[in-house]
């Protein structure tokens, strides 16, 4: 008995830390041409080593290959790279509106465009979308109004939530784009939900939902893959797997034990992992998981690796944290310059080209926030009348709404 050791707790800790040399070489990253894509219909204990691997279709040298090359036309790539210039173009100008005493919070998607970007030209236009509060490029790609986002930003007089939202947690009914809530992993048993009854009507639309991978430890995700499972849900659930919360890194929320992707076998739901930085890798497994529910064959987990390049939030110190410079040398690369290197390659792009796109996103983006901040900002201008907080809770204001309104004046 007294040779035997004592029971430890283990604390998850990262490999690195502020003052170290960040080194990614511990990952295993296959090339992309070691990765098969099975038919959308297959049984899920066919593929499990999909939950494992990483699939990718652009390899070092912005090549598309291997059998998940969804083959898209020049055109489509490069209204794809035009969505994610303009979502760091917005995001950049965002966060300065932030710093400037403009609005109270932001939030930026820096590394992780191709995501949103990716997935949004995948699915159906009237697809429903349950996000959380890194897929601003969603309604960008759906080409829905900067203005009427940065009014929600600046929660100003044109906002059309009324300041009820924390900036950045738009919504939009006629984009599709759900809420979103503070509250993390409630998405997932939301679009579960709505899937569920999407198919009990006969709807062909399909639901998509995103978190992050911390939120993989909360009820709602399990909640949600068990009726998901049961029900075949169409819908695709995805997992954002961007290496960091607002401080810790994603080994407490269990990446030291499994991949995130892992978590769907226990459900039978089939689990794919993708280079969240490889747009074309995004589409192909996006559209793969589309096709999958479409064809009554029920939900897929999606886990997109990819890096949080900026801070969590503008609350957020990355600095006290994690080392300087680990963004700069994360090995799946940016996604916009792995997109601009792929057209390049393809002869459909240039340097030249990509300066003037840039600067027309810079400018559209400044045209945009100038006529947003006209109708007021968090800080100056005119915002909605606090009678509007009795406003939209009934359908029809009861009584006792009207006559507290009137005793505030209103």
């Amino acid at each position: 008995m007294k040779n035997e050791p004592l029971p430890q707790l283990h604390i998850p800790e990262p490999l690195h830390r502020p003052g170290d040399r960040p080194d990614f070489g511990y990952l295993n990253i296959p090339e992309p041409a070691d990765t098969a894509c099975p038919d959308p219909l297959v049984r899920p204990s066919e593929i499990r080593d999909l939950a494992f691997s990483l699939i990718r279709v652009l390899d070092a040298d912005g090549i598309a290959t291997g059998a998940w090359n969804p083959k898209l036309l020049p055109e489509l790539l490069r209204r794809a790279l035009a969505a994610i210039l303009l979502t760091r173009a917005y995001d950049d100008r965002m966060y300065r509106g932030q710093r400037q005493g403009k609005t109270s919070f932001y939030m930026k998607c820096t590394g992780e465009e191709a995501i949103a970007v990716g997935q949004a030209f995948a699915l159906s236009r009237d697809d429903m979308l349950f996000p959380t509060y890194r897929q601003q490029g969603l309604l960008i790609a759906r080409d829905w109004s900067l203005v009427d986002m940065m009014c929600q930003v600046y929660s100003n007089s044109r906002d059309r939530l009324k300041g009820r939202q924390m900036p950045v947690f738009y919504s939009s009914k006629e984009a599709g784009f759900f809420s979103i809530s503070g509250n993390l992993g409630t998405q997932f048993s939301q679009a579960v939900g709505w899937a569920m009854a999407a198919a009990y009507k006969h709807d062909n639309r399909i639901a998509a939902a995103w978190i992050g991978e911390g939120a993989t430890a909360e009820p709602d995700f399990h909640h949600a893959l068990t009726f998901a499972s049961i029900f075949k849900a169409p819908v695709i659930l995805n997992v954002v797997n961007n290496q960091w919360a607002i401080s810790s890194f994603s080994g407490i929320a269990g990446a030291e034990q499994t991949t995130f992707a892992a978590r769907a076998l226990g459900f039978g739901i089939p689990a794919l992992r993708v280079d969240g930085n490889d747009l074309l890798a995004v589409y192909a497994v996006t559209r793969w998981a589309a096709d999958r529910a479409r064809s009554n064959g029920g939900p897929t987990l999606i886990e997109l690796f990819s890096y949080r390049a900026d801070a969590h939030s503008s609350s957020d110190d990355p600095s006290k944290y994690r080392p300087k410079g680990e963004a700069d040398i994360w090995p799946l690369g940016d996604p916009m310059l792995r997109l601009k290197q792929h057209l390049i390659r393809l002869g459909e792009w240039s340097e030249a080209r990509h300066s003037v796109a840039e600067a027309e996103a810079t400018e559209r983006v400044r045209a945009a926030d100038r006529e947003a901040q006209s109708y007021g900002t968090l800080s100056d201008g005119p915002g909605h009348s606090p009678g509007t907080m009795f406003e939209d809770v009934f359908k029809e204001m009861p009584l006792h709404l009207r006559r507290q309104r009137q005793q505030a004046g209103y």
